[in-house]
């Protein structure tokens, strides 16, 4: 565990006025698929404990995910797409997030999402899709966090040099008070954190979240 008590006031997370931000876990990122993310299976026990934990909590919960089409790819993936690998389709298993980070069974809608809106699966929790790295980039998420008063992001998730550490980049652009919980999170390493401590992000463990909600 940290010792949290010793941040600065103004990085330090206000967990009572948080969200959780889980970032692009969904199967066609786990480890066992021809383009999964190493270490992203390993983290689906703590991902399921975090989400378990903000949901007794009464905290928001954001699903934060990639859906890929022809018209609106990343240009990194162009060529793998023109070539036929395919990722993260609309209406196809590899897209939808696995069932244990749900509150219930949920049938994703494309259409919706990637229009800009979400999808609700409760008064707290959501499912937002965004179309490049960061979750703040060309969607409703800020605005969405003003209306339910947040002030700090707690992120978790796949992959953390790319859509994790930039939607925590453009969290401390906006503001917010931002955290990644390490063992929650694929992709993590010392040097990685150290990278992006010096912006303000606070690098917690589930321990932590599960110490500052009950103790």
């Amino acid at each position: 565990m940290s010792d949290l008590t010793t941040l600065d006031k103004h990085i330090a997370p206000h967990f009572d006025s948080s969200a959780l931000l889980v970032i692009d876990v969904q199967n066609d990122f786990l480890d066992d698929r021809p383009s999964g993310v190493a270490g992203t299976k390993e983290r689906l026990g703590e991902l399921e404990r975090l989400t378990k934990l903000y949901r007794r909590a009464g905290r928001p919960i954001f699903h934060v995910i990639r859906l890929y089409t022809e018209g609106d790819i990343d240009n990194v993936r162009r060529s793998e797409f023109a070539a036929g690998v395919r990722l993260v389709e609309p209406h196809t298993s590899g897209a939808d997030i696995p069932v244990q980070l749900l509150p219930h069974e949920v049938t994703l809608k494309p259409e919706q999402l990637m229009t800009g809106d979400v999808q609700r699966l409760s008064d707290k929790e959501f499912v937002v899709w965004k179309p490049r790295w960061s979750a703040f980039h060309r969607t409703n998420l800020d605005a969405l966090l003003r209306v339910l008063g947040v002030d700090t992001v707690v992120v978790a998730g796949c992959n953390f040099p790319n859509c994790p550490r930039a939607t925590l980049f453009d969290a401390t652009e906006l503001d917010y008070r931002a955290a990644v919980v390490t063992d929650a999170t694929s992709g993590v390493s010392e040097e990685r954190i150290a990278d992006i401590e010096p912006i303000g992000v606070v690098p917690l463990e589930l321990a932590d979240v599960e110490a500052a909600f009950y103790g």
